[in-house]
């Protein structure tokens, strides 16, 4: 699953969406048309990403579906990559 996160996160319209997320959380997905310039479908299209590799959940709210984080996704790539600075410090 980390090659799936790291994956999602390389994109820079996703790290974004990701970021955006980290400060306000139950987003709908039109609100990040007008912020990344990109069309609705691409908006979608990222968000499919990153809800596949566990990052975003969704909450249906009458026709609108929001998004939000994910954090224990987060809490684990944070933990990789102590991990492997750690292991860098001491080579």
């Amino acid at each position: 699953m980390e090659v799936e996160i790291f994956r999602a996160l390389a994109h820079p319209v996703r790290l974004g969406i990701v970021r955006r997320l980290a400060r306000e959380s139950d987003i709908c997905a039109c609100d990040f048309t007008d912020e990344f310039d990109v069309s609705q479908p691409t908006v979608s299209a990222h968000l499919k990403v990153l809800r596949e590799a566990g990052l975003v959940t969704t909450r249906r709210e009458g026709t609108t579906i929001c998004y939000s984080l994910v954090p224990q996704a987060l809490v684990g790539v944070a933990e990789m990559l102590q991990e492997l600075s750690r292991g860098a410090l001491v080579s």
